[in-house]
């Protein structure tokens, strides 16, 4: 019996189609769109692409109870929650400016281009 991709990893039926086509990666400087911290800057830490969702640095702090272990204290801990990546926009590193990604062959190589100043996003 062939066991399908879906049948090993247990995903939502919502998460199986996500994350095939994340315009952004690691280390890209974003704007969040929505919530709480709208407008902030930041670097993604980290992508989860099966879950469409990134860690933004210095966005969306949450404050976790922590108990008290042998390695580390106990106390209230924050850190970075992830958010979905729906609610950010690329910031091109050229024109500096919110902007959505389209993609270009060049020398059969798949780039990414900022729509308003058509440079290349590396």
């Amino acid at each position: 019996m062939k066991l399908k991709i879906e049948d090993t990893i247990k995903l939502h039926h919502w998460q199986r189609k996500c994350g095939k086509n994340m315009n952004i990666k690691s280390k890209d400087i974003v704007v969040i769109k929505t919530g709480k911290d709208k407008g902030t800057r930041g670097p993604i830490e980290k992508v989860f692409p099966t879950k469409n969702r990134i860690i933004v640095g210095g966005v969306n702090i949450v404050k976790r109870h922590a108990k008290k272990t042998s390695t580390r204290g106990g106390g209230i801990v924050e850190k970075p929650a992830a958010i979905d990546a729906s609610n950010v926009m690329l910031i091109c590193p050229h024109c500096d400016l919110a902007t959505r990604v389209s993609y270009q062959i060049q020398d059969g190589e798949k780039k990414r281009m900022c729509k308003k100043c058509k440079k290349v996003i590396s």
